[in-house]
């Protein structure tokens, strides 16, 4: 078999490699239900400095309860500011939430509609921010979906996870 016919033959099995793993990838995408459900949490620990600064990175942890009132784990974010001003700071962040039956992962960047001085010891404002979860283990495995987080107080956050999870 000469050199061009090879070629030939070659590009022909990868194109159907291909096209045979792309059906593949698609059936693997096809949803199941989505699951919804909440926690809350209480901050437990953190880093926030006083006055944020570009580059210089903060974290949150919070111990995690179920409706009921249960513990189920714990929510740990590390930010880092990106542009800091008056009004706010735009800031990039990564999110573990460690469930007793396995991790969820989740990152997001977000405008954090805080002044400079970052922890107001009264009256803080509310608000929301949505990380996209990136993965997770155990029964999060192949998670796909968003973390939807509601700051109440200074010390205390709602957690809505939507998970699409995709078939395996």
């Amino acid at each position: 078999m000469d050199r061009r016919n090879m070629l030939r033959l070659t590009s022909a099995a990868t194109a159907t490699g291909g096209l045979v793993a792309g059906a593949a990838g698609t059936a693997r995408a096809t949803r199941r239900a989505e699951r919804q459900f909440t926690l809350n949490g209480r901050r437990s620990g953190a880093n926030i400095p006083d006055i944020l600064t570009v580059g210089v990175p903060y974290y949150v942890l919070y111990e995690l309860t179920d409706a009921e009132g249960r513990s189920v784990g714990s929510e740990n974010a590390h930010c880092l500011p990106v542009t800091v001003g008056p009004d706010g700071s735009f800031v990039v962040a990564t999110l573990v939430l460690a469930l007793a039956d396995g991790m969820i992962t989740a990152s997001t960047a977000f405008q954090r509609p805080l002044p400079a001085v970052t922890e107001l010891p009264v009256d803080s404002r509310r608000w929301t921010h949505e990380f996209a979860v990136t993965g997770g283990t155990g029964a999060y495995n192949g998670a796909a979906g968003s973390v939807t987080i509601e700051h109440l107080t200074r010390d205390e956050d709602t957690l809505t996870v939507t998970l699409a999870d995709v078939a395996g």
